[in-house]
C-alpha cells in the first residue's frame, strides 16, 4: 500500500532537509522560490523539493502565502505534492488557520496537516486521507533560540507519548544572521505508515513557512 516513489521511506526512521541558499535573495531581499534537498542520515540526497509560487504572492503574502511544493525523486519523478491554500496564521482568527494537503502520488491526497488554535504554543494535527486524527505536533512557546536546536515534538493523538520530532537545527551564527536558509531533521518510527511519513515531511515544510520564513 505504498505510493509509488516512497518505497525508500519505508526503510528509514530519520530524514534531513537542507534549504538551499539563494544568492539573489541575499542580494536583493526579495523572497525567491525556496528549494530543498531531502537527504538520509548519511547525507545522500533521496528527494529534491521546490516551491512553485509567483513573485507577487511570495513577496506580498509573506509567511502566510499559499504555495505548491513539488517533491521529486532522483529519477526526476514527482512523488509528493504539497498544497497550501491562503489562510490566516494569527491566533486571533481561530476559524481560518493554516492547513496543508499532502498528495502522493500527485492528485491523490494521503493526509493533511492542520494548525490548531492555541494562545501561545504552535500546535498541529496530522490527519490521514479520511480526515481522521493520527498524530499531534507541539512546538515551543518561543520559536527562537541561539546556538541550539528548536524542537517540535510529534505525539500520539492523546499527547501522552512522544513518537517523533521535527527539529530546526542550529546552522551557525553567520548563516542564521544573513539568510533564512535552514536545516531541519525529522525522526519517526521505522514502522510508521509510509503515508504518514510523507505527511510529516509536509508538516515540516508548513512549520518552516510559518515559523522560519523572514518575509
Amino acid at each position: 500500500n505504498c505510493p509509488p516513489g516512497l518505497e525508500y521511506l519505508t526503510q528509514i526512521d530519520q530524514i534531513l532537509i537542507h534549504q538551499q541558499i539563494e544568492l539573489l535573495e541575499i542580494l536583493t531581499g526579495f523572497e525567491t522560490n525556496n528549494k530543498y534537498e531531502i537527504k538520509n542520515a548519511l547525507g545522500q540526497r533521496v528527494y529534491f523539493a521546490a516551491e512553485d509560487t509567483d513573485c507577487c504572492t511570495r513577496n506580498c503574502c509573506g509567511p502566510s502565502r499559499p504555495f505548491t511544493l513539488r517533491i521529486i525523486d532522483n529519477m526526476n519523478h514527482e512523488v509528493i505534492t504539497l498544497q497550501r491554500p491562503l489562510r490566516c496564521s494569527s491566533c486571533c482568527f481561530p476559524c481560518c488557520l493554516q492547513e496543508l494537503e499532502v498528495q502522493a502520488p500527485p492528485g491523490t491526497p494521503v493526509g493533511y496537516v492542520v494548525q490548531n488554535w492555541h494562545p501561545c504554543l504552535p500546535k498541529f494535527t496530522i490527519q490521514n486521507e479520511k480526515r481522521m486524527d493520527i498524530l499531534k505536533i507541539t512546538g515551543p512557546c518561543v520559536v527562537c533560540s541561539c546556538c541550539e536546536d528548536i524542537n517540535f515534538e510529534v505525539k500520539s493523538v492523546d499527547e501522552t507519548a512522544t513518537v517523533g520530532r521535527i527539529s530546526k537545527q542550529w546552522s551557525g551564527l553567520l548563516k542564521e544572521a544573513v539568510t533564512d536558509a535552514d536545516n531541519f531533521g525529522i525522526t519517526f518510527p521505522m514502522d510508521l505508515d509510509v503515508k504518514m511519513k510523507a505527511v510529516m515531511i509536509g508538516a515540516c515544510f508548513l512549520i518552516v513557512s510559518l515559523s522560519f520564513t523572514n518575509t
